[in-house]
């Protein structure tokens, strides 16, 4: 599909119309769906609704910005009136929403056509995206491999070209994670710089809703419109940090050389020291367990025989977190946002893989890498999961192939210098 930015310039151009890309990427979605499974649901009635609408402004010369006409998918964590959430669960909550999720109203509001609801791991409790009741997303490049997740339909959606953006959220990693592997762009804002009014939560404190695309060009202008905030292009030079990734997690020592040479190529770097020596995937734990046990507790009382066995052994491990420990965490967590700001203060950017593997098989859970064995889901959130204790604004962008399966470079800035990420990403992706 050709990129949201392409589309709304052609739109504008009246080369075509916002009917005729809708129905091209409802005819892609239906065609690709049984084999790829990234949507739940799609809104065929509802689409070309707006379509129709899109092309009624647009032909009096109402422009609502870069998304009027463009098609856009949503995971199915996000309240779409009149079409139920199901959160990929068999559990009680899913019925039918009555009010948009503020950044659905947002979306609309810019004209944006949704195409329909995205897969994702049930309660978006999972970054392997295989676990829900409508069964795995799958990996475009091979769909014996995981999409990632938990919002690995809305990736799968952009990088099989059934839309040219997708909203996820991003609690450990639920955007970047699936983009990384999918090999498109993965856009994490800061915390609540997206409102999630209107989103199932996991772990409040934790949760951030944001976008996937094709390009650093369509992420950075879905975001503009979606958060009112458009950022200026960014033509100055900034410095860039590479934390070196073994220094938070095991990591394939070809992925760390072929990110870290393409940094090095786009805007030479200085190796970062100074993260904190504790387990910093331990404290995140802490955190994510305990908010996600209170957010579900009333499931474990009355749904536990219906919910999946491993993402109803997290909410059940997090019972078991005493207040202590997790008044401990966020403490730790203070600690890590104070030593990043200090960073950033240093560096404009900072970067690392956003994956320390290429996409496991579906329902592998462990995988062997520089001779150590490592857990499947641990594994996929170690690198991107920091940045959701600090709240820092981070995009992951495709870098390249290890055994011919994408892998991808995450960035990070500090909230405000979000115009610098975008241009990063961007030099990055051409």
């Amino acid at each position: 599909m050709t990129t949201a930015t392409e589309l709304a310039r052609a739109l504008r151009r009246r080369e075509t119309s916002a009917t005729a890309v809708a129905e091209a990427a409802l005819r892609r979605s239906h065609e690709l769906n049984p084999d790829l499974n990234a949507f739940a649901l799609i809104d065929d009635e509802g689409a070309r609704a707006a379509a129709r609408l899109a092309d009624e402004q647009l032909a009096q010369g109402i422009d609502l910005g870069p998304l009027h006409g463009v098609p856009v998918a949503v995971k199915d964590i996000i309240d779409m009136a009149g079409l139920p959430t199901t959160c990929g669960s068999a559990t009680s909550f899913g019925a039918t929403a009555t009010e948009d999720a503020e950044v659905v109203r947002r979306l609309r509001a810019a004209g944006a056509v949704i195409i329909g609801k995205t897969t994702l791991h049930e309660f978006a409790y999972g970054a392997t995206g295989d676990r829900s009741v409508h069964g795995p997303s799958r990996n475009p490049d091979d769909p014996r491999r995981m999409s990632g997740g938990s919002s690995g339909g809305s990736a799968v959606a952009v990088a099989a070209g059934m839309v040219p953006l997708a909203l996820g959220t991003d609690t450990a990693g639920s955007v970047r994670v699936p983009a990384a592997l999918c090999g498109v762009v993965g856009f994490k804002p800061a915390y609540d710089a997206l409102p999630t009014a209107g989103t199932y939560p996991l772990a409040p404190s934790l949760d951030h809703v944001g976008l996937f695309a094709a390009t650093a060009e369509d992420a950075l202008a879905g975001y503009g419109a979606i958060s009112g905030r458009p950022s200026e292009p960014w033509t100055g030079s900034f410095s860039v940090g590479w934390i070196p990734p073994r220094s938070i997690a095991v990591t394939d020592p070809r992925i760390e050389d072929l990110t870290m040479q393409l940094v090095d190529q786009a805007f030479g770097i200085a190796v970062v020291e100074g993260l904190p020596k504790w387990d910093l995937f331990d404290v995140f734990s802490t955190l994510q367990g305990s908010e996600a046990f209170r957010v579900h507790e009333h499931h474990l009382d009355a749904d536990a025989d219906i919910i999946d066995p491993e993402v109803l052994a997290r909410l059940t491990k997090g019972r078991a977190i005493p207040d202590r420990l997790y008044a401990e965490a966020n403490e730790a967590r203070r600690e890590l946002a104070q030593v990043v700001d200090d960073l950033l203060s240093t560096y404009d950017v900072l970067a690392l893989p956003t994956a320390p593997i290429v996409a496991p098989a579906i329902n592998e859970r462990t995988v062997t890498v520089a001779g150590t064995d490592l857990e499947v889901r641990s594994a996929l959130l170690s690198l991107t999961s920091p940045w959701n204790m600090t709240g820092s604004p981070a995009i992951s962008v495709p870098a390249g192939r290890v055994d011919g399966l994408p892998v991808a470079v995450q960035l990070i800035t500090a909230p405000g210098n979000e115009g610098l990420l975008f241009a990063a990403a961007d030099k990055l992706t051409r």
